[in-house]
């Protein structure tokens, strides 16, 4: 193999992308399809063991997924348990303003997207005692969360190749799903401990999955991994396997902030509309995770049972995230499933605005919100990953696209207004316009995309490749 520098990966991008699945199988005799069998990195040819390349990234997906996993499940499970504790009487045991639990909402938010793992902070919103304490909870929570979802997605961007990490990114993106649905699950079996201990129903909520997550975020600190080049779970072997692959996936590729052009960076025109049509997707999914509980139970249920009927629509989306962003590899697209995913969201909005009857009829409506926006998450973050050259370039990226995009939970925090329930048409007005913007942006970018695809391959010729350049690389659609 040939030496890494410490700046720069200096081998010869390789052009061709296979296809993938989650399945390493796949994945591997993709690859091994696409190669020659000769191993050379001075030519650009590039060949793999398959069954030592499978091995690999199994040994990856277990050492990596589960834990990053995890993490964001816990930190979820704290940051939407406000949206289960409120059917408790929250508001009228803490004396909230009309506004209060929107404000709730959106002081989380402000830090987290400012800084980009919460246990104690998280435990203590269950033992204040004043409106004012559990906002100074939530400010604090948003802090130590901040760096969680753009952190996992450069890390695990780090290990695998570009087509694989879509399904990768999804696992992470459904443990997040699943912190939703375990909240209103134990908010349900919470219910009967109301009054245990002196204690409201709603403090134990907040007390006991504080608790969790404190013991799993301590363990986690000792075995989250670092970098694929001081990744000590693998051998020298499988290590040089690993940067091997990845230096065919990726060709030349910058590892160093050093002598990074920091306003080309931040100027590219990718990572902002990249932004612009995921912050459209959060809406949606900042909506369902907020307030699903509450229109549920203004829909005619009793708290529990609307604690319960939120389960289902989760569940929704972590089959989607996993079923769309399976297809989207192995069909080696992603911005038919974006679209798709924005036009269902449209529809979903389009439905609870118009206000159709019967309450069935809105239920439903949920769910299509659910399936269009948490469709687009993992593409989303996987689809400008891979389209941008670098781990710097990648690494501010994901906090852009991360930190802004989440910029849409202060719009969900503050749209869905107390005094207009149940119909909240400020709310689900704004739904529908995010949704119309987030299609037409899609069918922009992917037009944009296509035609700088089709001036590289009238221009492309064989030379020498500039590390800093974010444009002569055919872009992934």
């Amino acid at each position: 193999m040939a030496a890494e520098d410490d700046t720069v990966i200096n081998v010869p991008a390789s052009t061709e992308k296979s296809s993938h699945t989650s399945i390493a199988n796949e994945e591997v005799a993709a690859a091994d399809r696409s190669s020659t069998p000769k191993d050379s990195d001075d030519d650009g040819e590039f060949y793999e063991d398959p069954k030592a390349a499978r091995r690999l990234l199994i040994k990856c997906d277990i050492r990596l997924i589960p834990i990053l996993g995890c993490l964001y499940l816990v930190s979820f499970l704290d940051r939407s348990n406000i949206a289960n504790a409120r059917l408790f009487k929250l508001e009228t045991s803490l004396h909230m303003p009309s506004t209060g639990f929107n404000t709730c909402l959106w002081i989380f938010y402000l830090p987290f997207v400012i800084v980009e793992i919460p246990s104690i902070v998280s435990m203590c919103q269950g033992l204040t005692r004043s409106y004012g304490g559990l906002l100074a909870c939530r400010f604090i929570m948003g802090i130590m969360e901040a760096g969680l979802p753009p952190g996992a997605a450069l890390l695990i961007g780090q290990y695998y190749k570009r087509s694989e990490f879509y399904i990768r990114f999804s696992y992470f993106i459904c443990f997040a799903l699943l912190g939703s649905t375990f909240s209103g699950l134990l908010a349900y079996a919470i219910e009967h401990m109301n009054g245990m201990h002196g204690y409201e129903a709603w403090r134990w909520i907040f007390i006991l999955e504080g608790l969790f997550t404190f013991a799993f975020g301590l363990a986690a600190w000792f075995i989250i991994p670092a970098f694929p080049q001081e990744a000590t779970f693998l051998s020298d072997d499988e290590r040089a396997m690993l940067l091997a692959r990845l230096r065919h996936d990726r060709g030349r590729e910058r590892v160093d902030f050093k002598g990074i052009n920091w306003l080309k960076l931040l100027t590219d025109w990718k990572i902002w509309s990249f932004t612009l049509i995921y912050f459209c997707a959060d809406m949606g999914a900042a909506s369902i995770s907020s307030f699903t509980p509450t229109i549920l139970a203004q829909l005619g249920w009793s708290a529990s049972r609307a604690q319960v009927m939120s389960i289902p629509i989760w569940m929704v989306g972590i089959v989607v995230t996993l079923s769309t962003s399976y297809a989207s590899g192995k069909l080696s697209l992603r911005w038919p499933f974006v679209l798709t995913g924005a036009i269902f969201s449209l529809i979903g909005w389009c439905i609870q605005y118009t206000q159709v009857q019967p309450p069935a009829v809105r239920y439903f409506a949920l769910y299509i919100i659910a399936f269009g926006s948490f469709m687009q998450f993992p593409i989303l973050i996987g689809w400008l990953n891979s389209n941008l050259r670098g781990r710097p370039q990648q690494a501010v990226a994901s906090a852009v696209q991360l930190g802004m995009g989440n910029c849409a939970n202060f719009v969900a925090s503050n749209v869905f207004i107390t005094k207009q329930a149940p119909k909240y048409p400020t709310g689900f007005a704004t739904g529908v316009g995010f949704a119309t913007l987030a299609t037409v942006s899609i069918l922009l970018v992917t037009g944009a995309l296509a035609w700088h695809n089709r001036q590289f391959d009238r221009k492309h010729r064989d030379g020498g490749e500039n590390v800093e350049d974010q444009e002569n690389f055919r872009y992934m659609l």
